[in-house]
């Protein structure tokens, strides 16, 4: 009766119980117990009964051997499981898995080479199999979770892939997002995927970073907000797991975005205060409003601790303070790099205790350092009581997911992409083009000579965590495919390169050689000579902004410059003066000055998808225009770096002889057609601190087309206990707007819009002014403000 006791108490730390922060535990624990055999009559395996007792049930008839198996994941290995031809082998999955397995990482992938390859037919067959053996041919028949990369899309063979979520965040579209990645839930969910890693939450302030293109930009609210939506999409509304539904992971926790240098996983010396209010408030909306399923932790350390050892940040803050529920999941070889790299354990064991008691509960991607659980319990070392917690997270997944009635997958609903995500695509694409200047060139008429230059002109550009998706079109086969419904022609030339072709995968970069470069400079003005416009697609490839995962694979850079000779290219094809459209690519902002000055229009583009072609083919036409916004700020170089629009008051005295603002700020986005934002009118000027209000203003399309415009609305406390930045996003709308109409947009003004973490480190609204700022940038000549009021109680 003790043991059974002991269970209940640890499945209550699951439903809402706070586990030991220390390791410490009740005497007696479930290993004290000789686990149960006898499964026929076994209550996990009763749908009828509460999920909390199935746990219990099932982790009281669990060998160590067993509970350590599900805190383990099979990546590398898995390939030890398989025949020459890739399929699963049951007889040596028996060597590889024999206690069963928590997760299985990527099936999708079939080489070995850490590329994916299997069909979508090949890939249900394989998840099938694995569950069948593990169902089947293990003592207890636990299935696995099976997870994918699915950062912009399924990153699979055959899948739907749009653009970087740097790209989405430009749409500031919430409706946009959801449907993007629930697209990907329903062709992960049809393959037998459970869990997929993303959405990525990191707030990126350092451009010099590799990995700016995983995020959704430089700002808390815009990346909760997108975040948030991500997560909906993948989960759906409610705890109910429906058909075309997976788990989601935020993803990284935390402080990642900010590394020291801009090198990936360096250091994040980042105060407490900041951390909380710029770095975790992603997190912590996300896990208030969408119950997200999987948290990982990040590779950096914080404040001289690792994440993945961060028992304050994981227990205390996320678990302890926010409520969270949900499984933490390593990063892929974070536990191991404990020992390796942050050097905080001396080996791999003191790794694996270290990190299960800061809170994690699976490593991934292979077992190196969790199977060393099984020694430190079975000596005393590590109480088991927080084992079978963190086994406890892993099961109710399982559990609630459904799948030890149903852990096979129909092959035949396998989900490829399909026409109807080429449209999603595209419109995601369209609304991702942020016009940053134009001098009326645009939109470009019809039937126009286009000389398409530059090294990103015929490039497939996915950038990184894409797989084998369905198509790609380039910016050349798009503008020929306009060009040949509407007349016109387009002449093409390379001119420069970036790199010398490579992938985001494979470790070389290659740089070009400035002879050859030169060469094709000299082939491009003469191309370009016969043509009315110049399209000139210049930037950064998957090779010059990645993530940085090994000294031997590097993507991060101290320079902000284009590379190569992208500059001559510009300089000498401005000589002659035709107008020039520039479309810049990448992971990441670069220095455009040079650009910006010789173009009649440009664009930051980032990675817009598979249907890139099409997508700006119908910008550049007018089809449909432009109503991007930069969900990060593009500085002037790389000597302007930070150059985040949420400043503190004393951040930005100025530079000797140089502008100290971006070159291009948050929020900023030109349309083909004007907006008029009209004065800010607060439904009351005046309330308490636990009071709301609203605040509204009208926006007319005062132009002759059809767009989009963001109405964003900033806040500034104008004068508090601790200092506040000198605005921040706390609202904003997208609408659509024909020629002359009008529309009315308001905002929730209250405790959420105005709070911030005072003197004491609370959460609270303090009297005093408040600045409510509205208009379709942060910059503020495009701002409109409204004083708002807040006392300490009603008059």
């Amino acid at each position: 009766m003790l043991s059974r006791l002991a269970l209940l108490l640890i499945v209550l730390v699951l439903a809402g119980c706070d586990r030991p922060k220390d390791g410490s535990s009740a005497p007696t624990t479930a290993a004290e117990a000789v686990p149960r055999s006898n499964t026929e009559t076994a209550i996990y395996k009763d749908v009828s009964q509460p999920t909390n007792d199935r746990i219990a049930d099932l982790i009281g008839r669990m060998t160590t051997e067993e509970k350590v198996a599900q805190l383990l994941s099979v990546w590398s290995d898995k390939h030890q499981m398989e025949s020459e031809d890739y399929s699963f082998d049951p007889v040596k999955a028996r060597q590889i898995i024999p206690h069963g397995i928590g997760h299985v990482a990527r099936p999708s992938e079939a080489s070995g080479n850490g590329e994916p390859g299997r069909t979508p037919a090949q890939h249900v067959a394989y998840v099938n199999a694995i569950q069948r053996y593990l169902k089947e041919e293990t003592r207890l028949g636990i299935p696995a979770l099976m997870h994918e990369e699915s950062l912009h899309g399924l990153a699979a063979k055959d899948a739907t892939s749009w653009g970087q979520p740097i790209a989405v965040a430009a749409t500031f579209n919430r409706g946009l997002t959801r449907r993007l990645y629930a697209t990907a839930a329903r062709q992960a969910a049809s393959r037998g995927v459970h869990v997929v890693l993303t959405p990525v939450v990191d707030i990126a302030r350092d451009p010099r970073w590799g990995r700016v293109e995983e995020t959704l930009g430089e700002d808390p609210f815009l990346a909760g907000e997108i975040g948030l939506q991500a997560v909906l999409g993948f989960q759906g509304d409610n705890d109910r797991w429906d058909p075309g539904e997976v788990y989601a992971t935020l993803k990284h926790m935390a402080g990642h975005g900010e590394p020291e240098g801009g090198n990936n996983i360096a250091p994040a010396n980042i105060s407490e205060r900041t951390l909380r209010e710029v770095f975790l408030y992603p997190f912590r909306h996300i896990v208030r409003h969408g119950n997200v399923r999987n948290i990982m932790a990040s590779y950096n350390e914080v404040n001289g601790v690792p994440s993945h050892a961060n028992g304050w940040m994981l227990n205390d803050l996320l678990r302890g303070e926010w409520g969270y529920r949900g499984a933490v999941v390593s990063d892929y070889y974070g536990i191991e790099e404990l020992s390796t790299r942050h050097a905080v354990a001396d080996d791999l064991e003191a790794a694996a205790i270290g990190a299960i008691r800061a809170g994690i509960d699976i490593e991934l991607p292979d077992a190196k350092a969790f199977p060393y659980l099984v020694a430190a319990v079975n000596s005393g070392e590590l109480n088991e009581e927080i084992l079978d917690t963190a086994v406890g997270r892993i099961l109710r997944q399982k559990f609630e997911r459904g799948l030890f009635e149903n852990p096979y997958t129909d092959p035949e609903g396998a989900l490829a992409n399909t026409p109807d995500d080429d449209t999603l695509v595209r419109q995601a694409g369209t609304e991702a083009m942020i016009l940053l200047e134009n001098d009326g060139l645009l939109p470009l008429e019809d039937g126009l000579t286009i000389a398409l230059i530059g090294p990103n002109a015929d490039r497939v550009l996915h950038g990184g965590y894409t797989g084998e998706p369905h198509h790609f079109v380039t910016v050349r086969q798009g503008l020929e495919a306009y060009a040949a419904k509407h007349g016109g022609k387009i002449l093409y030339a390379e001119g420069s390169r970036v790199t010398e072709p490579g992938s985001w995968y494979k470790d070389p970069v290659v740089p070009v050689s400035l002879s050859d470069d030169r060469a094709r400079i000299e082939h491009a003005v003469s191309v370009a000579r016969e043509a009315d416009v110049i399209v000139l697609a210049v930037g950064g490839n998957e090779l010059t902004s990645r993530e940085a995962w090994a000294e031997s694979h590097l993507g991060d850079r101290p320079s902000l410059e284009l590379m190569g000779t992208q500059n001559e290219l510009i300089d000498a094809l401005s000589e002659l003066e035709i107008p020039i459209v520039g479309l810049v690519f990448g992971g990441r902002p670069l220095n455009i000055r040079n650009l910006a000055e010789k173009s009649a229009a440009v664009f930051q583009c980032f990675y817009l998808g598979q249907e890139t072609g099409h997508s700006v083919a119908d910008v550049l036409h007018g089809v449909v225009a432009p109503s991007g916004k930069l969900p990060i700020s593009i500085p002037r170089s790389a000597g302007h770096i930070p150059a985040y629009y949420n400043y503190k008051p004393t951040a930005r005295r100025g530079y000797l002889l140089e502008d100290v603002n971006a070159l291009y700020p948050f929020g900023y986005g030109l349309s083909y057609t004007t907006f008029e934002i009209g004065p800010p009118r607060l439904g009351t000027d005046l309330i308490p601190t636990d009071g709301n209000t609203t605040v509204t203003v009208d926006v007319t399309n005062t132009g002759k087309v059809t767009a989009k415009e963001v109405v964003q609305l900033y806040i500034r406390d104008n004068f508090s206990s601790v200092t506040r930045p000198i605005k921040e996003l706390k609202g904003f709308q997208k609408l659509r707007l024909s020629p002359g109409e009008t529309q009315a947009v308001t905002f929730e003004i209250g405790f959420d819009q105005l709070n911030y973490l005072n003197a004491d480190m609370e959460y609270a609204v303090e009297p005093g002014t408040f600045q409510l700022m509205l208009g379709n940038s942060s910059r503020n000549g495009d701002l409109k403000s409204v004083t708002l009021t807040v006392v300490s109680q009603a008059r």
